[in-house]
């Protein structure tokens, strides 16, 4: 482990983060990390490694980096559904899964209207146990991120999986490369990132849709991938660096991050208040004032 200075640059006094003055950079032998998710009862947190088809496993405990799975299906995105069990987003197999506690895969969507997903990104659990998730067209591009192929469905939206029927329902379908998505707080809103847009958009969340979707801020520079939320509401965004935005769309404050990208954020630790960061080859961590909100 290495230790990099750090300080934000803070344009909104509104931004009151304290923290570590320094990251920590906890591995840097990927070639494209992306998909941080910290898992509790394990102390350890997983991330992606898309090109080398595998995921890694960093402890929290000793600091010690290993091979999680692999092959890995080229996975993307990560999140915890309530039972604590890992949701992943497949490049490869185009689909989203899940792994049960004892080990076993479940897949819980690889086609919309009988259409073969393009490559699912990123993806969000909620409180009721619906996962949305986002699927642009990446991991079916080129043989890079997963394998090259061509689309069965007519654009890139979001998808919403029923709880109880499994249902994949479309639930927003105007977006262009629809990426990184996090929930508020309360629930009451669903951020959604428009890599090729340059912006992130907000919605109002009523049930199974998604109502409005107004651009909420548009990228400082680079374009925007992952997102998450603490617990004040605060939109937490990677781009060219971690940026963070009030819940009024104001970037408040900019975090700049060693390497030429950021694909993704998480908060962890057992307070919640560590950010793990993926960074193109590299994952790094800074502990903070604020502490994430619980709805990964």
């Amino acid at each position: 482990m290495s230790i990099t200075p750090a300080r934000f640059e803070v344009f909104d006094q509104r931004f009151s983060v304290a923290g570590d003055r320094y990251l920590e950079c906890l591995f840097e032998d990927g070639r494209w990390t992306e998909g941080p998710v910290y898992v509790p009862s394990g102390r350890y947190l997983l991330f992606s490694d898309i090109p080398n088809d595998r995921m890694m496993r960093w402890d929290e405990t000793d600091g010690s980096v290993s091979v999680f799975r692999s092959p890995a299906g080229y996975t993307n995105g990560h999140t915890l559904d309530r039972q604590g069990r890992l949701v992943s987003c497949e490049h490869g197999e185009r689909r989203v899964t899940r792994t049960e506690l004892d080990g076993s895969t479940t897949v819980l969507a690889d086609r919309w209207n009988g259409k073969r997903l393009n490559s699912p990104n990123d993806v969000v659990v909620a409180s009721d146990g619906s996962i949305w998730f986002t699927d642009p067209p990446y991991g079916i591009l080129s043989d890079y991120e997963g394998h090259r192929a061509e689309p069965e469905i007519d654009g890139c939206h979001v998808y919403r999986i029923d709880p109880g029927s499994g249902e994949v329902e479309r639930v927003a379908d105007d977006f262009e490369r629809p990426n990184g998505l996090a929930f508020a707080p309360d629930e009451r809103t669903l951020y959604i990132a428009d890599t090729a847009r340059g912006h992130i958009r907000a919605f109002r969340v009523e049930g199974r849709k998604l109502v409005g979707g107004e651009v909420l801020c548009e990228s400082p520079e680079g374009n925007f991938d992952g997102l998450r939320i603490d617990v004040e509401g605060r939109l937490w965004a990677a781009a060219a660096d971690v940026y963070c935005f009030h819940p009024d769309g104001t970037l408040l404050a900019k975090l700049p991050i060693p390497g030429p990208a950021v694909s993704n954020v998480v908060f962890g630790g057992p307070k919640r208040n560590r950010l793990f960061i993926t960074a193109t080859s590299a994952v790094y961590s800074i502990l903070l004032g604020t502490n994430g909100s619980w709805r990964l």
